[in-house]
This record gives structure tokens, sequence and C-alpha cells, in this order.
């Protein structure tokens, strides 16, 4: 493949890429972003049974133990438009049953339907302990509809929480309470059940219900077919000209149509502010005051969503500026985003970077990551995109286990939430940004982009039960579950050692645990090729030359308009985690912040880095308000399953 060679400015120009119309309303949004999610549909207004394998019949689609049976006869014992049940489902828990565990909000099952106690929020998987308003709230309605459920069906809370049918039915039996409570009846025309649908989503605050049925109805529109967590395929047509009577949301007591003055959200997304402690971040005036803001921090909170608000109310601790719900994607913000927050361990990544946290643990997989959370990042991100230029591009888009870490001594320890289980790809592609073109792999010396896919994408990990905060791993278990990366090791073969993370595990192998990040490649993520041996495809990572099972370009996409990186002479170039002005070109009277080369990282000559973006001027910041730009510049390299920093006079750039 031809490359230009070019100065450490280069400019590269990628081959033109589409993106997805950003557009105003949930609905729409939600209706674009699954259009391509969709690969077939079935006739408008069916429950278009599919079985987990093979034609209608005992162990077909017409089985009475499948979930998609459980749809069809729940929608007509309640008298349910059956692609209203369906998208209803889809949007709570994207059809998954989990087993009859409870997700971090407190639900079950398929319908999500909820049984939150003031114990649970306090010190259980909701861990909310410490919130002054723990009792008041959970008396809350919306956190019992388990029980109000139990209470229409006369089924036991025990079946309705691990029976997925009996799930479905309770939650078909609350929906239906709701249309009668509406309009008085249960009308066959799916628009007609709007208001019911809002009143489904347990918020009182107008933007955040509707929001909820506009995704729901936008799922309607376009139809859905998914292949659950258990293996069941379960399919819902398409119904493009359902109209939404959303005059019915006058009958609802719905409270706060607007969002606060001080939120900063697309208005798709329910959005409120509750500030974090003053002493978690720094009051700032970003990019205004020339600190520019370009990238966005995934994480996971590890907590409920009330305990991770609680914590970042308290001085001395964290904060991110957005804290995201997992059932219906609802946001609470808490530092503005002219403001740093402390939510990266690195300060270089603070000082650019918004952080937003998502309700779930990173161990449990992807059980707790639905599609409302991941339609209401993507709303997000875009937004945060257009209103800061922020690339969308997976070196700027990044999971909180892409930070770099700041020093040699704080690099092993850096976290690893979102984890394995976060669909990139998905993520990605709702952003309008997905890796262009067919799957494959090109000659040595070009670029590719890590596309494994996720659902199909099983992995064996190890969970042990320093990943799991909730306690609900006892002892180290291995668990193959689908999974956001491939797999890298030492040499071609299934049999060489997993290639082990310098400054984890010290020369040693790596190992297969879903905390070891020192071993994986997620989607997205860009490499050059550095050897092709069969099935099997080399790329330079972490200054090494790994490999990973590849047959036919399976887990890449060729990537193109790509700057690439490498040492500009025979020495190794230092790779660091932070990005501060030399000690000289801070004025008098300021503190200079230091750093120091990452010990265990280098460039050695010879090896190829992706830099998606011209490198930037180092700087620093003081509360103050004092900004120290300097004259030195530093690309953003993906250098292995994090990114890192390299001195632009250190190397030489081109485009591939």
């Amino acid at each position: 493949m031809k490359s230009k060679t070019t100065t450490e400015k280069a400019s590269c120009k990628p081959v033109s890429r589409y993106r997805l119309i950003g557009l105003a309303t949930a609905s729409v949004l939600t209706a674009g972003a699954l259009t391509a999610l969709v690969p077939t549909t079935a006739q408008a207004g069916t429950a278009a049974p599919s079985g987990p394998s093979g034609p209608s019949g005992p162990s077909g689609p017409s089985a009475p133990n499948t979930l998609q049976h459980a749809f069809a006869a729940a929608a007509a014992k309640y008298h349910i438009p059956a692609e209203v049940l369906l998208a209803v489902a889809y949007q709570e828990s994207a059809w998954d049953a989990h087993s009859g565990q409870m997700s971090t909000s407190g639900g079950y099952g398929p319908m999500h339907l909820t049984d939150v106690t003031p114990a649970i929020l306090a010190g259980g998987p909701a861990g909310a302990v410490g919130r002054a308003d723990l009792t008041a709230m959970g008396k809350d309605p919306a956190l019992h509809t388990l029980q109000a459920a139990a209470k229409l069906t006369g089924l036991p809370l025990a079946e309705l929480r691990e029976d997925p049918a009996a799930n479905i039915a309770g939650g078909a039996a609350l929906l239906a309470s709701y249309q009668q409570a509406v309009t008085g009846g249960r009308p066959s025309d799916a628009g007609q059940w709007y208001g019911a649908v809002t009143r489904y989503s347990g918020s009182s605050q107008k933007r955040g219900a509707t929001a909820f049925a506009n995704r729901v109805y936008a799922t309607i529109r376009t139809g859905a077919t998914r292949t659950t967590l258990d293996g069941q395929r379960v399919s819902m047509s398409a119904d493009p000209k359902v109209r939404l009577a959303t005059g019915q949301l006058s009958r609802l007591s719905l409270t706060g149509a607007a969002a606060s003055a001080a939120t900063e959200c697309p208005p798709e997304v329910s959005c409120t502010f509750v500030p974090a402690a003053s002493s978690n971040g720094q009051v700032a005036n970003r990019p205004a005051n020339g600190v520019r803001v370009d990238t966005v921090v995934i994480h996971d909170t590890e907590s409920s969503y009330e305990s991770a608000i609680a914590t970042f109310q308290k001085p001395g601790g964290s904060s991110a500026h957005y804290v995201m719900r997992s059932s219906d994607g609802a946001v609470t913000q808490m530092v503005p985003t002219k403001d740093v927050a402390f939510h990266a361990g690195n300060y270089s990544t603070n000082l650019h970077s918004i952080g937003i946290e998502h309700e779930g643990y990173a161990a449990h997989g992807g059980t707790w990551y639905t599609e409302a959370q991941y339609e209401a990042t993507a709303s997000l991100v875009r937004y945060l995109s257009d209103r800061f230029g922020i690339p969308l591009d997976r070196e700027h888009i990044i999971g909180h286990d892409n930070v770099a870490g700041p020093s040699s001594s704080l690099v092993a320890g850096m976290h690893w939430d979102p984890g394995t289980s976060w669909d990139w790809e998905h993520l990605m592609r709702l952003l309008g940004a997905p890796a262009r073109g067919r799957h494959g792999v090109g000659p040595v010396g070009s670029a590719v982009t890590i596309t494994p896919g996720f659902t199909e994408n099983q992995q064996t990990l190890q969970i042990c039960p320093v990943d799991d905060p909730t306690g609900a791993t006892p002892a180290c278990t291995s668990q193959r579950q689908p999974s956001n990366f491939v797999f890298l090791r030492t040499a071609p073969s299934d049999t060489a050692p997993l290639f082990g993370d310098q400054a984890i595990h010290k020369g040693g192998a790596g190992t297969d645990q879903i905390s070891d990040w020192g071993s994986t490649a997620q989607g997205g993520q860009q490499f050059v090729v550095a050897d092709v041996d069969g099935d099997w495809t080399a790329i330079w990572y972490s200054g090494a030359k790994v490999w990973f099972h590849n047959p036919d370009g399976i887990n890449t996409t060729p990537a193109y308009g790509v700057r690439l990186v490498s040492a500009a002479g025979t020495t190794p170039v230092a790779v660091y985690g932070s990005s501060y002005p030399d000690r000289a070109e801070y004025p008098a009277g300021l503190s200079p912040s230091t750093q120091a080369p990452i010990s265990y990282y280098t460039v050695p000559a010879g090896q190829a880095y992706v830099a998606t973006r011209p490198p930037a001027n180092t700087d620093d910041y003081f509360t103050s308000g004092a900004v120290v730009t300097g004259a030195k510049q530093m690309y953003t390299i993906q250098y292995n399953h994090r990114v890192a920093l390299v001195y632009s006079a250190d190397v030489t750039a081109s485009c591939v």
C-alpha cells in the first residue's frame, strides 16, 4: 500500500464515511439507529414467532416454552397489540430473562418488574447507602411493579422473578391496567397505547417518561430481531405507519416538562442536575479558556445509579459529568461540561474529557447495559461531539479501561470498566461512525480496525471475587459470554501464551481473567499489521508483535486514510501517560506539573502505531484560572489496550 510521509502536523484524509442523520426527537433517532440492526421484519401487527431452532412444531417457533410464544400468549390474554408488548420489553431488557437475577435498578426479567426496598438500596446490589431520602425513595410505587403485577395476576413473587413467561404475563397485566386507567379500554391500535407505555417507564417526569415511550414506538416503527443471551430468537414486525396518541399525556400525572436550566443534554435525553461535591473536580471555563475538550470517557458505576450519585456528592472522592440509569437511559448531570471532573484517574485525560458513568457492573457481562442506555449514550455523545468538536473515533470515544496510566507506578492499577461486555461496535454504529468496508486484512504496514462483532464473538473469561463488588461471585469461575475483544498471543497458535502487559505481568504471560486488560484488543481500536501467518494476523502492540486468530480477516476491517507514527530514528521512542509543558514553560508563581516516560513502554524502531488526529500542544490548568500552554506537541496513539502519548518531535508521521 502506498504511504505518504508527512511532517508531525500531517493531516490524513480518510475515505468518506457516512453518519447517521442527526435528528431532534428520541423516537426518530432510535428508528434511524435500529434500521441497521434489523435484518428482517415480519408481517406488520403480528408477533412473528421464531423459536430457537427448527421449523414450526414441538421444538420450533410455536413451542409453548419459547419467549416468542410467551409474548404472543400474554398479548392475547391481556388484549395488547403484540408489537407494543414486545417493544416495551425490548427497551427494558432487549428480551433477556437474566436467569431471575435482579438488575442494578432492582428489576427482574424481560419486563424489568421492580421490587426495590430501602435495604436493597442501602446495602445490596443497589448500594445507595448514605442517601438522606432512602426511605422515601423506597416507597416510590415505580420501585415495586413486581408486587403490583403479583396482585394483578395472582402469581407468586418468586415465579414472577424467575420464570420468564410469568414475568412477561406480569408485565402485560401491568401494561393493560395502565391502559385501562388512561383510556378505559384496550384498543387494537398500537398508537393508542402511548399513554400506558409512557406510564410503564416508571418516571414521573414528562421528559423521561416520553423519552422512553418514543424509544418504544421507534422500535415498533422499525421492528427488531435478536437472539437472547440464552439462545432464543425473538422478533417483532415493523409498523412504520403507527401514529402516537400523544394527547393522552394530559391524563397522566407527569411533572417537569422541561429540563433544569443547569443541564446540558440533547432534548431526547431525560436529564436533571444534581451537583457533585466541589472538591471532586475543578471549576473551569473549557473550552473558552483555551483548554480543548476532545474526549468522552465511558465508565460503569460498579454500583446502583442512586449510589453513584450519592458517592459523587461526598467530598474527597470522584465525580463524573453525567450518570446514566440502566433501565431507561435517564441522566443526572453532576458537573457542568465547562468544568473538570475527577473521573478518569489521569489529570491530563480529566482536563480534556467528559465522563459518562453508566449504571452497571463490568463483571456481570452485558446483562445491564440496556438498549435504552446505548441509545441515550449515543444521543448524548453526538450532542457533545457536535458542541465541542470531539472526534467520533475510538481514540476519543474511549472506555475507562482505555485511559492511559499517568505514571509507571499507576499503570497496573488503572480501572478496567466498562469491561469486556460493553458493545463498542454497536455504540459506534449508533453514533454513525462504524468501521467502513468489508472484513479483511491488508498487507504488512497497513492499518486495520478491530471488528470482531459482539453477540457472536463468544470468549471464555475467568471472573473472580475481586472483579465483582456485589459479592455474587464467591469463587473464581470461567464463563463464556459475548465479548468486545480478541485475545492476543505471543505466537500464531491457540496454544501460545497470552501476551502479558509489561506493567501487570513483568514479562510473564497474560491471563483470561476479565480484569486483565493487557492481552486484548477491543472493537473499534486500530493497529498496524506487523505480519500474517495463515489464519493469524500480527499487529504492533505495546512495543511487541502480538498475534490473534483472524481467518479470512473475520475480526478486522482495513482502515484507510489513517495516520501512523513511528520512531524518527533508531532509538526507541519514550511513551508517556500525560501531556504537561516543560518546567521552564511555567510562569513564576505556578508550580509546574512533572511527567516521566512510562518505564515499561517504548515505541521501538521499525514499529508503527495509529494516531487518529494531529498532535496537540502540551498544557496544564490551575484553579486560579491560569492555563499554561507549552510549545511542544504530543500525539495520542493507540498503543495497546490503552492510549498513550509520544512527543511529535520523536516520531515520523505518515498516511496510509
